[in-house]
């Protein structure tokens, strides 16, 4: 235990691991919320939502929630680095005197290690894509026809090994294991030097051939600047519809990666006087670049240029893009001639570099908590990460068809960020305290922000995440009118398939657990997932517990002396 009158940041040992320059930091953080999500998710919801409906909502939610916690998850990851902590149990254990706060910051490891188990999977998909774009795969097969294979769709059973897709995915998760073994400057670090520019250089070339595509080049019915003002031209109706906020509020969330623990992270290897405000704000900047311009201006354009807006508008009702990306646009690359094979490697290319940029970020917080709190050395740390991502990211490869992949995207990529996010808030607003807080987002800033975020963050952010959870809860499963009607008139509220209180009691499903031959069935697999994820978040949780066993943490070590 560290004196109460000395810094635990002055003790002996070796220095402390630390960002190599500014620029390498902001575009590691960039890296982190740049991912699949800004060339996939985003072009989606916009083309579910209304296009340009979907755009007021969506920036209203970036001001008011994203920025802000941006903000937020930046001043508590210094304020914890601050005391040697880099992962969330200690930094929400120094957030005030009650003992239960710790357990907060397990959603910061949970969260990072659950994702990144399928999140490292549809990124081996990418690199996949990459190969197989080069040597031709796609100029004589269809993609409709390569991915379900791939995947193992195709198979009768669920509970098939794809093989090719498990191989990928170890390499992927391999390369992430060993660029988080080098360190913070050597690997985090570097990696978003090469990763962010090369995105941005393949996302400019595709996005210019998409949007210069006319009337005269084979295949195109319909100028690619339809798809691109429907999803840039605002609209106010988007104003009145409930739905429409909360997958913008939704979009927020998944593309800053919020609620997760990984900002604490970069944020605790900062100096005290370090601008947290003004790099949190670029990060989020560059992040909005990328996802409203780049993002926008590649997938809904081509695929509108070749399909028409109306067959892009029915292909994205998922809202996810998936079907697009890699089951639509390989194939009309085709009709770019010699460069199609490059176009498509360069945007499958694209996505690599959004998703490892981004999976390393969460594999850094469980680094560093083993790092700090079992002294692991860094390799043997990044072993453990790679080895539990390896068995939970096994069960969406093999499971992916009895729906563990969705499981663990719902439950851990979507409800968890909302709920460590409204903790976090509450917690930082009222029990830190949010003037302590505010001096502390503006310690050391070269931008002083506007006095008015201090109340938004303490009374807006928080009721704005507390609507999207209720929201995520009770969804209905028609419009939102349509179900206060029915409540008013039977009592009872039609909870949509994919609502929370939809999900647990399997709203919509007709399935037992296993079918009339005996064979399991997706529900099975959906509560066999759901009582994994459980069982994981208690052994994070006795993780925290062991860390802090003998440990005290008095009031005066709390203040601590700053650097």
């Amino acid at each position: 235990m560290n004196s109460p009158t000395k810094s635990p940041t002055q003790r002996p040992g070796p220095k402390p691991e630390r960002w190599g320059t500014r620029v390498g930091l902001v575009l590691a953080v960039a890296g982190n919320a740049v991912g699949l999500g800004n060339f996939l998710r985003f072009p989606a919801q916009a083309a579910q939502n209304g296009g340009g409906a979907f755009l007021i909502p969506y920036l209203i939610s970036f001001l008011l929630m994203g920025l802000p916690l941006l903000w937020v998850e930046w001043a508590i990851g210094r304020h914890g680095g601050q005391y040697g902590h880099h992962a969330s149990p200690g930094m929400f254990a120094r957030m005030g005197r009650g003992s239960w706060l710790k357990y907060v910051g397990v959603f910061g490891l949970f969260t990072n290690l659950t994702v990144a188990a399928y999140y490292c999977y549809i990124e081996s998909w990418t690199l996949a894509y990459v190969w197989h774009s080069l040597i031709g795969t796609f100029t004589h097969t269809p993609a409709t026809t390569f991915f379900p294979e791939y995947l193992g769709t195709t198979n009768p059973s669920i509970t098939a090994v794809p093989y090719e897709a498990a191989c990928w995915f170890v390499g992927t998760l391999a390369l992430n294991t060993w660029i988080l073994s080098r360190g913070l400057v050597k690997g985090i670090e570097l990696a978003a030097k090469i990763g962010m520019p090369m995105l941005l250089l393949f996302g400019v070339v595709l996005a210019i051939n998409g949007l210069t595509l006319g009337p005269g080049d084979p295949g195109v019915v319909e100028s690619p600047l339809v798809g691109l003002n429907f999803v840039w031209m605002p609209q106010t109706s988007g104003l009145w519809n409930p739905s429409t906020w909360l997958a913008a509020a939704g979009q927020v969330f998944f593309t800053l990666s919020v609620g997760m623990g990984s900002i604490h992270c970069y944020a605790a290897y900062l100096r005290e006087r370090d601008d947290i405000a003004l790099n949190a704000t670029t990060a989020g900047a560059v992040n909005e670049f990328v996802e409203v311009v780049l993002g926008s201006a590649i997938l809904i354009p081509i695929a509108t240029a070749y399909l028409g807006l109306n067959l892009v508008q029915a292909a994205t009702a998922g809202g996810s893009g998936f079907d697009l990306a890699f089951l639509t646009l390989p194939t009309l690359f085709n009709q770019w001639g010699a460069f199609g094979p490059i176009a498509c490697a360069m945007w499958f290319g694209l996505l690599f570099f959004a998703g490892i940029t981004s999976s390393l970020a969460m594999g850094q917080p469980v680094v560093a908590f083993l790092q700090d709190e079992f002294k692991a050395r860094r390799g043997a740390a990044a072993g453990v990460f790679g080895l539990s991502t390896l068995v939970l990211g096994m069960m969406c490869v093999i499971l992916y068809p009895g729906g563990t992949f969705d499981e663990f995207d719902f439950w851990t990529g979507t409800f968890s960020l909302i709920i460590f996010a409204f903790a976090e808030v509450i917690i930082f607003g009222w029990i830190f305290g949010i003037e302590k807080g505010w001096a502390e987002i503006n310690r050391g800033a070269d931008l002083k922000l506007p006095g008015f975020f201090k109340y938004v963050i303490k009374y807006v952010t928080p009721t704005f995440i507390g609507v999207v959870l209720l929201g995520a809860l009770i969804k209905p499963s028609g419009g939102w009118g349509d179900a206060l009607s029915a409540l008013l008139h039977t009592g009872r509220w039609p909870f949509a398939p994919g609502s929370v209180i939809g999900k647990v009691f399997h709203v919509g499903e007709t399935q037992s657990w296993f079918d009339p031959a005996g064979q399991v069935t997706r529900v099975f697999v959906e509560d066999l997932t759901r009582v994994v994820l459980i069982t994981v978040f208690v052994l994070i949780a006795l993780l925290v517990r062991k860390a802090w066993a003998g440990k005290s943490i008095t009031h005066d070590q709390q203040e601590g002396p700053r650097l």
